[in-house]
């Protein structure tokens, strides 16, 4: 790892073992800005306040990652774009999968939390929760890894515990998949975790009397319609894409600072940006504030 800022082109000197693509930076630049653009442009008009500090936090990170690339592509041994595109490009999913959790929360209220073997809020404060520390340690660890390399000493400390923080976010979106995968089943199949508590005038619209409650069957009022369905489908594919960066990422940081994986432009374009762009581009297009019903968007 160089610490000194060289403004050439040249690959030895580079700090990536490779000189960045200016047009792959560019392009991403383009991609993260426009969609950065569009989540606002929802957030306000949908007055989903919560998507501000989440997806429109995640694509603002990506920007300024991915200008820290094109900025390479001119000066690949400068030290500080060099510092500036691993630590917001390592960071930037974090607050986009913290939406992840909270549309899945607005899900199980809509469609019964009866089906959840948690609580919707509970959901959501668990898992946001988990993003945090997962955010957190991934920041003291770039931080880590930045000051060791601006000193001439050697990162792999502070990638550790970056790689620390990227498996607890892969195991965090594991048991969020599997939950949200056993809910889906549930309510298809109408097999409720627990019995539901219904309202005097359910009953008697169904013809029960009011004492009746444990034998009661369920019959879920919100039925899986068809924005329903596309919303589960988003949070399907984003998470999907969020799991392979995660991987690549694990992998990448456990090969070392030096390793073939972290060395290989193509990677990272593909596995990393490239999934982030597809997540964030999915969510404005299968976006909460179409999909989910009125009552549960804020």
């Amino acid at each position: 790892m160089v610490s000194a800022k060289h403004h050439n082109n040249n690959t030895d000197d580079s700090l990536y073992g490779y000189v960045p693509t200016e047009w792959v930076a560019i392009i991403f630049i383009v991609v993260f800005g426009l969609s950065t653009i569009v989540h606002i442009g929802q957030a306000f008009y949908r007055r989903m306040w919560w998507l501000l500090p989440t997806a429109c936090l995640a694509g603002l990170a990506e920007v300024i990652g991915w200008s820290g690339r094109l900025w390479s592509s001119q000066n690949p041994g400068n030290l500080n774009p060099f510092l500036i595109q691993i630590c917001t490009t390592i960071i930037a999913p974090t607050p986009l999968i913290a939406s992840y959790f909270v549309i899945l929360g607005r899900l199980i209220e809509h469609l019964g939390p009866e089906y959840n073997r948690i609580g919707p809020s509970m959901y959501t404060i668990i898992f946001c929760s988990a993003d945090v520390i997962a955010l957190v340690i991934q920041a003291v660890g770039g931080a880590s890894a930045s000051i060791a390399v601006e000193n001439g000493n050697n990162p792999a400390k502070g990638g550790h515990i970056m790689l620390g923080g990227i498996v607890f976010q892969l195991v965090a979106i594991v048991i969020y998949s599997v939950l949200a995968s056993e809910f889906l089943i549930r309510v298809i199949r109408g097999w409720p975790v627990r019995t539901p508590k219904q309202s005097t005038d359910e009953k008697a619209e169904l013809g029960v009397s009011p004492s009746a409650s444990s034998n009661l069957k369920y019959l879920p009022g919100g039925a899986i319609d068809r924005k329903t369905k596309l919303m589960f489908a988003g949070l399907a594919f984003s998470t999907l894409c969020i799991f392979i960066r995660s991987i690549y990422r694990t992998i990448e940081l456990a090969n070392g600072w030096s390793g073939r994986i972290i060395g290989t432009e193509r990677y990272f374009n593909f596995l990393d940006g490239m999934m982030v762009a597809f997540a964030m581009i999915c969510l404005n297009a299968l976006h909460p504030g179409w999909l989910l019903p009125a009552e549960r968007r804020r």
